[in-house]
């Protein structure tokens, strides 16, 4: 897939963010069409209000913060995962339509759709008969 790629370093990632805090990757699934992009994030646990997406130039930025109720009374005596933040970071390119992101929050899965370009759509082109 030539219109998506997405930061392989951490160490690369922050150094661009300057954000040092810790952060789970979430599983992102890619589907492409000829119409644009969209993926599939898995955040559960996060909240409409504590998710945030920017497009900034060519960088998407997906971020979400855990919130899990507990009674605060209760101490865990075993957490196998301790971070309470997504982070995921994307390139698009030039092909993709930033300004026409859209997405959505269903059961702890953020869709985000981006279409194609206008000059980058397929279109049909007519032939005249002379």
């Amino acid at each position: 897939m030539s219109e998506l790629t997405q930061a392989q370093n951490p160490a690369d990632l922050q150094a661009r963010n300057s954000e040092p805090e810790a952060a789970l990757l979430p599983p992102v699934d890619v589907v492409e069409d000829a119409t644009g992009i969209t993926l599939y994030a898995d955040m559960p646990g996060v909240p409409k209000d504590r998710l945030q997406l920017r497009v900034d130039g060519d960088q998407l930025s997906i971020e979400g913060e855990l919130v899990l109720p507990a009674p605060a009374q209760l101490q865990p005596s075993h957490v196998e995962v301790n971070l309470q933040r997504y982070r995921r970071r994307f390139t698009l390119s030039k092909e993709l339509d930033a300004n026409q992101v859209s997405a959505e929050l269903a059961q702890g899965v953020l869709r985000v759709r981006i279409p194609k370009a206008a000059h980058a759509q397929p279109r049909r082109i007519e032939v005249q008969v002379a």
